[in-house]
């Protein structure tokens, strides 16, 4: 049995495949604890999905679709899917194996291991019970394929008359009328081809009427410890492989219901976070993701979530149109709202890529192989090293992980050094990425920079601008326009000290 609630093919492996210090950088840069602990509401279990699922971009569209749609079951049936969440946590791991195992008692006899075995199925047979009995009852409520298909396997392939049939199996596990086997002489006169069989039932009246012998018999003392001893090695090893088989079941279906509880986790995830959303008034769509050629990148109203979550104050929109565009830069007022509309464009490049929705009003963006960030960073702490050399150091450790289809988000890189130095190392890199195929967006302050790019006058280069209104007042949101030589401080500096510098006061 197979969940598939995030691939309608396979079970996807949720490990990363990036070094944590990328994931880290990702994290932190994007401020993806907010997202995390919003889609967790306290519990430690969502926090870990949320954290595995978030990013792990999924890289194609019809996948990142198959997802929308569960989600969109999920919201629009959030009592029944939580309620199978609740059965699948209930013979979750350590749970189970501390009713069945009563502390952890292990054993290494064969007939020890089969009566655990069987125990643990028995529970899991009359939770799987349960489980395709709510699914069957919630059925017809479903619309997205992938709760459809879990719907449609379990009636499929564990109706009534097949769980009587395994409930029979699993009383004959228990061995009541003892066990019977059967072996020949092998090499050395050893015993060989041990083999159990089912031993043949009878009445109690029959087995009185029965005076018959065939063959021949013994009876082992109640004081011979060793010779019980001994027969219950000759029977462990007729046992052993049923005790083998009985347990691979267990385990197959303890990974199902730990990954029926992993997969919903994500969507009760996605749920909490909608939810939080909404009592904010934050806008959210489902994105339209597309194939990874050509560049498309289109949205209205793109919010960073990591704003919306941290203030309830409302949060400006952006209306952006970088279709074929393989390079964004971003440049205008200082605290005009750049670093914003990045963060807005990474969290919502994995939130689609994870099959979530967006805070936005629309949104279309190609999919990519992995989204990466380069963000300044406080000065080393432990003067190990300087801050353009730490610079160095993260982009060469980005490199190494990027591929020609992932996206890169840089917030004024080698800002660290000088104008001009800053300029040449940043021109390089970028010109080297756009040139591979990576999509980058650039928010720089380095006018040198900003200036000889936008000088080139490329199609497929897109220059943004933050707004100023001529009083000097932000209006957070982006504008087409090439860089300016001023990022008129002035205006910080008369918010701050209500004069302009110079003015004399």
């Amino acid at each position: 049995m197979r969940v598939r609630l995030l691939h309608p093919e396979h079970d996807p492996d949720l490990r990363s495949h990036t070094p944590w210090q990328v994931d880290a950088l990702i994290t932190d840069d994007l401020e993806l604890n907010r997202i995390y602990h919003t889609m967790a509401a306290g519990d430690t279990f969502l926090l870990e999905v949320a954290k595995a699922v978030l990013t792990q971009s999924v890289t194609d569209p019809g996948v990142i679709t198959y997802r929308q749609q569960v989600l969109a079951d999920t919201l629009a049936n959030r009592t029944v899917v939580q309620q199978i969440y609740d059965v699948a946590s209930g013979v979750d791991g350590i749970e189970l194996r501390h009713k069945v195992f009563l502390g952890g008692l292990k054993s290494k006899d064969p007939a020890a291991i089969l009566r655990r075995s069987v125990r643990i199925v028995e529970l899991l047979i009359g939770t799987l019970r349960e489980l395709r009995n709510l699914t069957d009852r919630a059925a017809s409520r479903f619309r997205s394929p992938g709760l459809r298909q879990l719907s449609t396997m379990l009636a499929q392939q564990i109706p009534d008359d097949y769980l009587s049939l395994i409930g029979d199996y699993l009383s004959e596990f228990q061995l009541p009328r003892g066990v019977l086997l059967s072996s020949q002489l092998g090499a050395g006169n050893n015993g060989d081809q041990h083999t159990l069989h089912q031993p043949p039932k009878r009445t109690w009246l029959g087995r009185l009427a029965d005076t018959s012998r065939d063959g021949y018999e013994f009876t082992i003392d109640a004081d011979d410890v060793a010779g019980g001893d001994a027969l219950s090695r000759l029977a462990g090893r007729a046992i052993n492989d049923l005790a083998n088989t009985v347990t691979q079941s267990a385990e197959h279906l303890q990974h199902f219901f730990s990954r029926l509880r992993w997969e919903l986790g994500f969507y009760l995830g996605c749920a909490n976070l909608y939810h939080t959303l909404a009592k904010r008034n934050v806008p959210t769509c489902f994105p339209v993701p597309t194939p990874t050629d050509p560049h498309r990148f289109r949205c209205s109203g793109l919010r960073d979530i990591g704003l919306c979550l941290a203030t309830k104050k409302a949060v400006s929109g952006n209306a952006i149109d970088a279709d074929g565009k393989a390079l964004a830069v971003i440049t205008g007022a200082n605290g005009g709202g750049k670093s914003t509309f990045l963060r807005s464009v990474g969290s919502a490049q994995l939130m689609m890529q994870a099959g979530m929705f967006v805070t936005a009003e629309a949104f279309t963006a190609n999919v990519r192989a992995g989204i990466f960030t380069h963000f300044r960073r406080e000065e080393d702490a432990t003067l190990t090293r300087g801050k353009l050399e730490d610079e160095l150091a993260r982009m060469d450790t980005i490199v190494d992980q990027l591929n020609p289809a992932s996206m890169l988000l840089c917030n004024e890189s080698f800002a660290s050094t000088n104008e001009l130095e800053g300029s040449q190392i940043a021109r390089e890199i970028i010109d080297a990425m756009v040139d591979s195929g990576i999509k980058v967006f650039l928010v720089t302050h380095l006018y040198d920079l900003g200036h000889t790019l936008h000088a080139r006058h490329d199609s497929t280069h897109l220059f943004l601008r933050a707004e100023r209104q001529p009083d000097g007042v932000r209006t957070f949101r982006l504008v087409p326009g090439g860089p300016e030589s001023t990022s008129y401080g002035q205006d910080s500096f008369r918010q701050i000290f209500g004069t302009t510098a110079g003015d004399g006061a």
